[in-house]
């Protein structure tokens, strides 16, 4: 027993966060931009959306970063990782858009499309939810064959929602949006953010987050049928201090 303990405790450590200060979630900028997705991160798709986000490698500025072209569509790009948000709290990431969806909103789920969008997906934890809640959860597991996450957290580059807005998804309530670009201000620049994942995790839900299972990111017009364009570079999460 004390082996297979041992052993449980190498592979928890090995698929969480390890000890380094900066844990890259996205280097992009060291890959090559021939390849057609980054290393690590699988496209992901929307059953009710038939059109999907095109996605790849480009360079842009000297570096290689990640292109997202939507048309009326919807998909993403995610990279399933577990990652502890009390030990790596803070994400950084820099990223591009071209051009504002007009007609979007964060309250309406007709105006619920982004040129730019960043979540951090959180694994379920039943300690977390009430006894309903543990039945829908296991509901879905029976379905989908394992759980789909607790809640998240999305970083968005909103259209008219000042900077500074955190509202629920209008799609869901699981899901709190957090606006830190809008408008045209910086359109066409890159734009480098930072912030506290653990902090905003509280500030949202009222309650300590669970591992961070994921990050994902979301070009997206499929509810307006306006079209965008917008880079994504390098992401990683930096070691609390």
């Amino acid at each position: 027993m004390k082996y297979l303990t041992i052993l449980f405790s190498v592979w928890l450590a090995s698929a969480t966060a390890g000890p380094e200060a900066v844990l890259e979630v996205g280097k992009f900028s060291a890959m090559s931009a021939d390849k057609a997705l980054p290393d690590n991160w699988e496209h992901f798709t929307f059953d009710k959306v038939p059109s999907h986000t095109q996605y790849r490698l480009t360079t842009d500025g000297g570096r290689t970063v990640v292109r997202a072209h939507s048309e009326a569509s919807a998909s993403g790009l995610i990279r399933r990782m577990r990652i502890d948000p009390q030990q790596y709290p803070v994400i950084q990431w820099r990223w591009k858009a071209e051009n504002r969806i007009e007609k979007g909103n964060v309250q309406q789920k007709k105006g619920d499309d982004y040129p730019a969008r960043i979540y951090i997906t959180f694994e379920y934890d039943a300690d977390k939810v009430g006894f309903f809640g543990r039945a829908k959860y296991e509901a879905i597991k029976m379905v989908r064959g394992e759980y789909p996450p607790l809640a998240a957290v999305s970083y968005h580059w909103a259209s008219n929602a000042p900077k500074g807005t955190m509202v629920p998804n209008p799609f869901t309530e699981e899901v709190m949006m957090f606006v830190v670009e809008s408008g045209k201000e910086n359109l066409g620049k890159w734009v480098t953010e930072e912030r506290n994942v653990y902090e905003d995790y509280k500030t949202a839900f009222g309650q300590e987050p669970p591992i961070i299972s994921g990050v994902a990111l979301m070009t997206d017009t499929d509810n307006t049928g306006e079209t965008a364009t917008a880079y994504y570079g390098d992401i990683r999460f930096l070691k609390a201090e």
